[in-house]
């Protein structure tokens, strides 16, 4: 028997001894493709190959791509598990021409590796072609020798195949396999075609157009090949059944299911398994790919598949979380053609435990709820959409998990009546925003949101995708189009763009459609919607056009290493400072970041250095930076630190950096930094570069502020530091390592000079000179008045002491003329101060100089003014006061 792992391989081998390239699959997330959820078929990463926009070093290449439909266009959800073929995922294996090779090579191609590769019987064979398809037949009947009647003409889009609305489409040719007659079911185009005696398991599209929005089609630059080959049904076949659910790999997994909870694979509860056994594929790869649940988008229909599973182990009876124990089951199987499938283990599994622990208990209450409301309903009756809207918004239950809840109880929802209730809720909300300015204009956005729906955030797995113009608005109101020199705020159904939030400023960037172009200057967040503030810089776009979104991806790294680097500053603050530190507030900008924390008193240099070069331990040991999605409750349970005032939702993005080596404190025993964060960050710590602080400062009462810079800023700011210290070493004509001991002896030298030279002063001025006054007698008290030059306000008080203790008994008044502005000081000695102050005596001459105030004790006093023009007013003015 031919395992699925070897399908697969005889498969890429057989193609790659034909000159194709073996192609890795490409992430469940399209990145090229707007108008698809999930990756649904192999040639949607190639989709630019097919129309010319992109070329690359080979012309034909083969894949097994992972595939998931569960949303949006290819949605198999509701069939798995009641079926033999539904999946929520499979892969699909192809071969692709991209200008290469056409019809006369890809039919004889597929016709040989069936019949001779896996030795398929080709009498069990038959085809069929698009109706017009007149080569196609022809080949057919050359190559294989297939009579007319094992090729059918089919009339519909069964035989034209397009991935979208949009894009590359063209005719096909569909094998089928036949069964038997034992099992029910006619060829395709028949009236038992639903039957599953014949099973399609290839399709060999021939790209022949590109579709556009106006429904037009232009033909392809060059003709090429798309083929999808199910694997799990070529494997059904191979093995000898016409259920994929009985092929080895699923067999593997529903016998995991079975053991796990200790029931029988194909009792009772087999739907159960197969359920189990196919959405543990789909939800372990989605994570895998970088999906995580989330109540919007991607992440609610993971969620969505998660809890179908969820609850069908719930019916088996599993009295535990069950889906986390099953995954190293699917890793043994599918871990070696999918690598990343075995480096998500750990995660995967984390996150399936919390989700089905928490899912539990809505599982519990959520079910005793719905019994309690159909208790109340006549025999057979829907639910109405009222009560499924409560059970959904007071209790977390959600729609389509009544729905399937329903489902076995021969039941359904009035969805009309559900939807009416969301929207009259959508309305209080809408009602309920105010404010003014931009906050006002912030009500668009719920309209946007209410027909587009939110934004599919894609930034943390890439900063290049494609996306769909879902609203374009001016002036707060919207519009269809933006012509080149107008501003435009864009919002599109899925984008690479981080919205300003949590301290990281929005991405910046560009955004293409095939008629304009637009930068992106600032992205922020409102009503779930991203919303892109751009300029149109060439030529027009319109609303609804497909766009490429580039995000400035220099800009953003150096973004992703400020806030990767402020986790690291903020657990390296608690092991300097102590445990009281926490978050206030941070700025992650490209040229550097500010962190603010809850402190006291200045960090000493000591603490500076010890907390920088524990960042930069951390950064040298190029740890994996790692992300989980749990509720805020088990995120702190764990030790992750919040932002302080940030509002959190059900589930948060929790980061952790770093392993402990034994010399700090960490908080979960191992890692480092564990926060709760919503930003993007670096894969790996040493993606920081290097760390360097520039200083600490008051930010607020009780809160310093701490900037610093990373990656190349860093090493810009140290080599201009470097270039400083090699200039001033030149100068001083000293080595760079003697430069503080020559600056020491400098500034000693200095001090003594400049006490030298005030010494000098003082006992210039003491002389006076042959234009030294000689102290006059005003109302039997000694009075020196003089002006001086060459002084400076620091000068006076030891001058005015020194003519206080040659009086011995009397008052000074000294005006120093320091060009272009006075000081002024005033003395009394120490016997006259009970009937004479000196600050009444300085005020009086601070006056007369155009001075205000001045103030001191009353036998010390000191004041300034503008100027020292009016000196014998203010001598006068002073001998007033001693005249009393």
């Amino acid at each position: 028997m031919q395992t699925l792992n070897e399908i697969r391989s005889t498969f890429l081998n057989y193609y790659g001894d034909h000159g194709h390239a073996i192609v890795p699959s490409s992430p469940l997330v399209p990145r090229n493709d707007p108008t698809l959820m999930f990756t649904a078929a192999g040639m949607v990463q190639f989709k630019n190959l097919f129309t010319g926009v992109e070329t690359r070093d080979y012309s034909r290449a083969t894949t097994a791509q992972k595939c998931v439909r569960a949303g949006g266009k290819h949605n198999d959800l509701d069939n798995v598990g009641y079926t033999a073929r539904h999946h929520t995922f499979f892969e699909m294996l192809g071969n692709f021409s991209f200008g290469d090779y056409f019809k006369e090579e890809a039919i004889p191609l597929a016709w040989d590796l069936l019949t001779k590769g896996f030795g398929i019987d080709a009498s069990k064979l038959l085809v069929t072609v698009y109706h017009t398809d007149d080569e196609a037949v022809e080949i057919w009947k050359k190559h294989a020798g297939l009579s007319d009647d094992r090729i059918i003409r089919i009339a519909t889009d069964d035989n034209f195949w397009s991935a979208g609305p949009t894009g590359p489409c063209g005719p096909c040719t569909e094998i089928f396999y036949d069964h038997g007659d034992h099992i029910w079911g006619g060829p395709p185009g028949s009236p038992e075609e639903d039957g599953d005696r014949f099973v399609e398991i290839w399709n060999l599209v021939f790209m022949q157009y590109e579709q556009f929005e106006d429904g037009t089609r232009r033909d392809l630059p060059n003709k090429s090949i798309d083929t999808g080959m199910g694997i799990e049904r070529v494997a059904a076949l191979l093995q000898g059944t016409n259920d994929n659910y009985s092929t080895d790999l699923m067999r593997s997994l529903i016998e995991a299911s079975a053991n796990a909870t200790s029931s029988d694979p194909d009792g009772p509860g087999k739907t159960h398994h197969r359920v189990i056994a196919d959405h543990l594929r789909s939800t372990s790869f989605l994570m895998a790919d970088g999906v995580m649940p989330s109540n919007d988008g991607r992440g609610y229909v993971l969620r969505r598949i998660m809890r179908r599973a969820m609850r069908h182990a719930h019916l088996l009876g599993a009295a535990d979380p069950l889906m986390h124990r099953l995954v190293p089951a699917l890793v043994a199987q599918m871990g070696q053609a999918y690598p990343e499938l075995g480096q998500a283990q750990t995660m995967i599994e984390q996150t399936l435990l919390q989700e089905e622990t928490r899912f539990r208990q809505t599982l519990d209450r959520g079910l005793k709820l719905l019994d309690d409301e159909l208790s109340g309903l006549p025999e057979g009756a829907n639910l109405s959409g009222a009560s499924a809207f409560k059970l959904y918004d007071t209790y977390g239950f959600p729609l389509d998990l009544t729905q399937d809840a329903l489902r076995e109880k021969g039941r359904a929802v009035d969805t009309d009546g559900f939807d009416d209730a969301m929207a009259a809720q959508k309305a209080k909300a809408r009602a309920a925003w105010s404010g003014s300015g931009e906050a006002a204009d912030a009500t668009v956005w719920f309209d946007v949101a209410d027909k587009a729906g939110v934004t599919d955030f894609l930034g943390y797995e890439t900063e290049t995708a494609e996306g769909k113009i879902a609203a374009l608005v001016q002036d707060g109101k919207t519009t269809d189009t933006a012509e080149a020199g107008q501003t435009v705020q864009i919002a599109l159904n899925q984008t690479p763009f981080y919205a300003e939030s949590g301290g990281q400023l929005g991405d910046t960037g560009v955004i293409t459609t095939t008629t304009g172009t637009a930068r992106v200057t600032d992205t922020r967040k409102a009503a779930g919607v991203f919303i892109h503030f751009a300029e149109v810089e060439k030529g027009s776009i319109y609303n609804g056009q497909d766009a490429v979104l580039e995000v400035d991806a220099t800009r953003r790294s150096a973004i992703r290493a400020n806030h990767s680097a402020t986790h690291l500053l903020h657990e390296a603050l608690r092991h300097a400072l102590g445990d009281h530190v926490a978050q206030r507030g941070s700025l992650n900008a490209a040229d550097r970041l500010r962190f603010d924390f809850s402190h006291n008193e200045a960090i000493s240099a000591q603490d500076m250095a010890r907390v920088e070069a524990e960042v930069n331990a951390y950064v040298r040991q190029n740890s994996t930076v790692e992300t989980r999605i749990m509720t805020p409750d088990d995120a702190r349970a764990l030790g992750a630190q919040a932002l302080f005032g940030e509002k959190y939702g059900d589930e948060v993005r929790v980061v952790s950096m770093g392993t402990q080596d034994g010399s700090g404190k960490g908080t979960d025993g191992t890692t480092y930094s564990l926060e709760l964060c919503g930003g993007t960050h670096v894969a790996r710590t040493g993606d920081i570069g290097a760390f360097v602080m520039l200083g600490d400062s008051a930010s607020s009462a009780g809160v310093r502020r701490i900037e610093a810079l990373t990656g190349e800023a860093a090493l810009s700011h140290l080599r201009a530091q470097d270039a400083l210290l090699t200039k001033t070493a030149t100068e001083l004509k000293s080595p760079a390592t003697s430069v503080p001991e020559r600056v020491r002896a400098l500034l000693d030298e200095r001090r003594s000079l400049a006490n030298e030279v005030a010494q000098l002063r003082r006992e210039l001025a003491m002389s006076g000179g042959s234009n030294a006054p000689e102290a006059q007698e005003i109302n039997g008290i000694a009075f020196h008045a003089q002006v001086l030059t060459g002084i400076t306000g620091k000068d006076l008080p030891a001058l005015i002491d020194e003519h206080k203790t040659r009086l011995k008994s009397g008052a000074v008044l000294l005006i120093a003329d320091t060009g272009g502005k006075a000081a002024v000081a005033a003395g009394v000695t120490d016997d006259l101060i009970a009937n004479l102050s000196a600050v009444d005596i300085l005020r009086a001459a601070v006056a007369e100089l155009g001075g205000k105030g001045g103030g001191g004790r009353p036998d010390m006093a000191q004041g300034g003014s503008p100027s020292a023009d009016n000196a014998e007013a203010a001598i006068a003015a002073a001998t007033t006061v001693l005249k009393g």
